[in-house]
């Protein structure tokens, strides 16, 4: 009886208008969405690889060893094909040197606004608005449509058991809608492969498990649609209340709960962040002038009662130890205004984690909202996403400061500006340039933070616990409903 109801719906949902209507818009979406996402995948690869050339031979090229700085450039993650993300928003560089601090900036929206109006349209959004829509689309009439037409009463005119005909009824809507889904994502890995688009093992786990999430999101708005069917009698309100929810579901909860959190947990802005950082920077420098002012004060008072050549053989004695003392006074201011730096971003951080904390419990109150964080911890275009790549390249700026600063103690050239006077020669002004190109080979390497499968599964059980629960939780409903159903 089971397989009838099954093969019964299903023959109802392939010959509806409705069905083919949604294969092709699915079909068209989905398969389009991935095109667009290798493509600017592609085109996100070429950037890093030639910029990165670009920033390996400015760095051989530099004046010395003092003046090299090295730039960092965010590795695309082949994931973002399918999530998007927060990726875009993100900055992709980072420079790296002993005087300013990490910093992402030059974000896909910020070089080019006209992608932040248009949004890109991918595998996450394409489930989160579309594919529930139209899967409350599906089912809204149910059990109402199907009493309004008199079927239902005709059909329990038999011995038929209400528990198998819900169940029945989910089973054949729920392998009906997952069918546009599945091919189209079928072809879409197809692409993946012709295109030579370098996925890992784990990037096969996560697509997999991205398509399970999307699944328990779609089973939950089919389970809602014949729960809302078994609710009224009729299909017009059963359709109206759908909608309603629907709406509420995927566009007002999400970004209630983002503003509420924000409201209650108040977070200090980037420009007051860095207001305060310079502001300190500038009074820890004012200092250390003052304080270097005192010491030549005091290094030049013995000179005063010499001769000119004793005054000179003085100072060329003293010189490298008074070079060796002023570089540690000005690494110890730079090192007080990085420790700054770091409490500010730490408590920056914190504050910041405690209103996303509070704005993810209120939104996934929202299924929509829990597909979503999956998606985003799975792809790892995740909010976390900025944390990870500047904590990874706060451990390497100290690495790459010392080898700087072992290779310009062991060439003996700051390659910075030396200006002698004479009164015989004149003013004789010396740019310290190193003879050829700076050899970098032993540079060390900035390692690209890793996001496993097993990461992006433990940032993501939680919103798969929530998409099941919701999804059992209304199909119980419904079932539970209809047991009392009034099939008149």
């Amino acid at each position: 009886m089971l397989s009838t109801i099954i093969t019964h719906e299903l023959k109802n949902i392939f010959f509806s208008p409705k069905f083919s209507v949604t294969f092709i818009v699915v079909s068209l979406l989905l398969i389009l969405s991935v095109i667009v996402g290798i493509d600017q995948y592609q085109k996100a690869i070429r950037q890093y690889e030639t910029t990165t050339q670009l920033v390996q031979q400015e760095m051989r090229e530099a004046r010395g060893w003092m003046s090299l700085n090295n730039k960092i450039l965010r590795k695309p993650d082949p994931m973002q094909i399918f999530v998007a993300g927060v990726n875009n928003d993100v900055g992709r560089i980072s420079g790296i040197s002993s005087f300013f601090a990490v910093k992402l900036s030059h974000s896909t929206f910020s070089d080019d606004p006209i992608y932040a109006v248009f949004r890109f349209v991918d595998f996450a959004f394409i489930v989160t608005v579309v594919f529930s829509l139209l899967a409350i689309l599906f089912t809204y009439d149910a059990i109402n449509g199907e009493a309004e037409k008199g079927t239902l009463q005709l059909t329990f005119a038999n011995a038929v058991p209400r528990a198998q005909y819900i169940v029945g009824k989910f089973v054949g809507s729920w392998l009906g809608l997952i069918i546009p889904l599945a091919v189209p994502m079928l072809i879409s890995l197809l692409l993946l492969l012709l295109w030579n688009v370098p996925l890992q093992s784990e990037e096969w786990l996560k697509i997999v498990s991205l398509f399970a999430a999307a699944l328990l999101y779609v089973t939950f708005f089919i389970s809602l649609g014949i729960f809302l069917s078994t609710m009224t009698k009729r299909s017009s309100v059963s359709f109206l209340f759908s909608l309603v929810t629907w709406v509420c579901m995927v566009f007002i909860i999400p970004r209630a709960g983002a503003t509420v959190a924000g409201h209650i947990i108040t977070v200090p802005t980037v420009a007051e962040i860095e207001a305060q950082r310079e502001a300190f920077s500038k009074d820890r420098w004012t200092e250390y002038e003052g304080t270097m002012q005192e010491k030549w004060k005091a290094r030049n008072a013995p000179t005063q009662t010499m001769t000119k050549q004793e005054r000179e053989a003085f100072r060329d004695s003293k010189m490298w130890e008074w070079m060796e003392e002023d570089d540690r006074d000005r690494k110890q201011v730079q090192v007080d205004i990085d420790e700054q730096a770091k409490k500010l971003n730490e408590d920056l951080r914190n504050r910041k984690a405690e209103q996303e904390y509070l704005a993810f419990v209120l939104s996934r109150f929202s299924p929509a909202s829990a597909f979503q964080l999956a998606a985003m911890n799975l792809a790892g275009t995740d909010i976390a996403l900025k944390s990870r790549y500047e904590d990874a390249l706060n451990e390497y700026r100290p690495v790459f400061n010392t080898y700087k600063d072992k290779k310009q103690k062991e060439t003996g050239n700051s390659g910075g500006f030396r200006i002698e006077v004479n009164s015989d020669t004149g003013v004789k002004i010396d740019a310290g340039r190193e003879k050829g190109v700076l050899d970098i080979s032993e540079m060390p390497q900035f390692t690209h933070p890793k996001h496993t499968f097993s990461d992006a599964m433990a940032s993501a059980v939680i919103d798969f616990g929530l998409l099941g629960f919701f999804s059992l939780t209304t199909f119980a409903g419904a079932f539970v409903r209809f047991l009392r159903y009034d099939v008149r």
